[in-house]
């Protein structure tokens, strides 16, 4: 019984891992920083969808690397339980000050699809970063803006990879 209860705290762990690593806001700064001045974009909007981007790249790893874990469903299940909590309460406050009701949750699933079936219309494309990249930009405002078009495809890339390294690192069995 203790080896199950363990079992469970460790997904627990590792899914409140990947909510927490989802949520934080210091790459986006980084990322931010480091867009070129040149860019055709509104930054504002740039940074808004790199925090999309890096929620949704979260779950999409969840699924591309836990593909044949036992552990899959019960990760990704408590990962978007919490992403969905804190989906609500973000929609709450931003309401507020807006005046406006938005589903943030909503809005994440719309982004979700959106880059999974730009996937799906490229399958022969080599890496998926060089389809959410275009995307990325043409959700931003100017799917021509090659900064934009990077700094999403860097958003993409580092997030999924920190998402493999840790998922290695914990080993769950």
């Amino acid at each position: 019984m203790d080896k199950l209860e363990d079992r469970k705290t460790d997904i627990e762990k590792v899914a409140e891992d990947l909510f927490n690593h989802a949520i934080d806001r210091e790459d986006v700064k980084w990322l931010m920083a480091h867009l070129a001045p040149e860019a055709d974009i509104k930054r504002n909007t740039v940074a808004y969808e790199l925090q999309i981007l890096k929620i949704i790249s979260v779950g999409w790893s969840l699924s591309y690397y836990l593909e044949h874990s036992p552990h899959k469903t019960a990760i990704s299940e408590l990962f978007w339980k919490a992403i969905y909590e804190f989906s609500q309460s973000l929609s709450e406050t931003t309401g507020l000050m807006i005046g406006q009701d938005i589903d943030y949750f909503q809005i994440l699933k719309e982004r979700l699809d959106m880059y999974v079936a730009a996937m799906d219309k490229q399958p022969d494309a080599q890496e998926p970063a060089l389809v959410v990249g275009p995307e990325f930009a043409r959700t931003c405002g100017n799917v021509d803006d090659i900064f934009t078009f990077m700094t999403g495809s860097k958003m993409f890339i580092a997030t999924i990879t920190r998402v493999k390294e840790y998922l290695e690192a914990v080993r769950l069995r």
